[in-house]
């Protein structure tokens, strides 16, 4: 038995869960659609370049939220996995997972993308262990910004070492799936670090360093 441990978009789903909440947003006209679609990919290109600033994009990803309880936003976002999001699920991921749960491993999905966001896709997935960027919630109600270390490129490290001190897990015989040259700092740490559907940087380095790589969207 080993950890498993899972980037999400573009890896377990064929698409980005972070950019899709944006498109949806504008798509049914619940922020001002120029202002948020301009940013939103301007922040995609970031991301896909390595020049993100993580706490520039979390203040613009988590205005919506501002003001508003989870329970009110419950429905949007079914509304939001419905039309984006189950589109997005890849069998050959459904596969890899249950072939993970069969030999007793532990799966932990770690993800830049917010908790609100990502939590109800985790759970579709049937993974219940989530390492996300946290909204912060004061009083019952999102305050629209982020809270601790978020989970992003080294702060993936942090946060994974966060969780192993509070679990009985460790990182002998650890997996992780990534498809992007921003978890490079996750990869170097595990025993089998995977590059899934990788982007060019990464793939030139698991070429390089003879990691796996793998198509998970019947690609190859």
């Amino acid at each position: 038995m080993a950890l498993a441990i899972f980037d999400l978009d573009n890896t377990l789903i064929h698409g980005d869960s972070d950019h899709a909440w944006g498109e949806f947003l504008v798509k049914h006209k619940l922020v001002d659609p120029d202002v948020v679609q301009e940013a939103n990919d301007k922040f995609l290109v970031q991301y896909q370049q390595g020049s993100l600033d993580i706490n520039e994009y979390l203040q613009f990803a988590l205005q919506f939220l501002s003001g508003k309880t989870p329970e009110e936003l419950a429905p949007l976002h079914r509304q939001f996995m419905a039309e984006y999001i189950e589109p997005m699920l890849l069998s050959q991921a459904s596969a890899l997972i249950d072939q993970h749960q069969k030999a007793g491993d532990t799966l932990l999905i770690i993800t830049a993308t917010n908790r609100f966001v990502t939590e109800p896709i985790a759970h579709r997935l049937g993974i219940h262990n989530l390492i996300a960027c946290e909204p912060e919630i004061v009083d019952g109600k999102y305050t629209g910004n982020a809270t601790g270390t978020p989970s992003f490129a080294h702060g993936k490290v942090v946060r994974l070492q966060q969780w192993l001190d509070d679990s009985d897990e460790s990182l002998t015989g650890s997996y992780f799936y990534s498809d992007s040259h921003n978890d490079l700092p996750l990869l170097e740490q595990v025993d089998h670090p995977v590059a899934v559907n990788p982007d060019d940087r990464l793939r030139d380095i698991a070429q390089q360093h003879s990691w796996t790589i793998m198509d998970l969207r019947g690609n190859a």
